[in-house]
């Protein structure tokens, strides 16, 4: 398991990022914010159920992403309809009766 300190600094990292990026906050750009605090949550995620290698892949990818975010908006998909149907989907569903 990554140590807690390790999620946090990552976390940090992250916001960080985001916040001294202007070309993070608009657009294409915003969605690279947003799946780079997907990515953190995903590796919280793993960390708290005990994925050791799962959560270290996705903080090795969240770390390479945030550490060249101009990479990321050139070769990621930042498609605005794919983003609104990934928030969609991260809401949660009433249940069918």
């Amino acid at each position: 398991m990554l140590h807690k300190p390790d999620i946090f600094t990552c976390s940090l990292q992250v916001e960080k990022v985001i916040a001294s990026k202007p070309e993070l906050r608009d657009g294409a750009g915003a969605q690279v914010a947003r799946n780079l605090r997907i990515l953190r949550d995903a590796a919280i995620v793993l960390d708290a159920y005990e994925q050791n290698g799962a959560c270290k892949r996705v903080v090795a990818v969240l770390n390479t992403l945030a550490s060249n975010p101009e990479r990321a908006l050139e070769v990621g998909d930042t498609d605005e309809d794919k983003a609104e149907a990934i928030e969609r989907a991260r809401k949660p569903k009433a249940a069918k009766q």
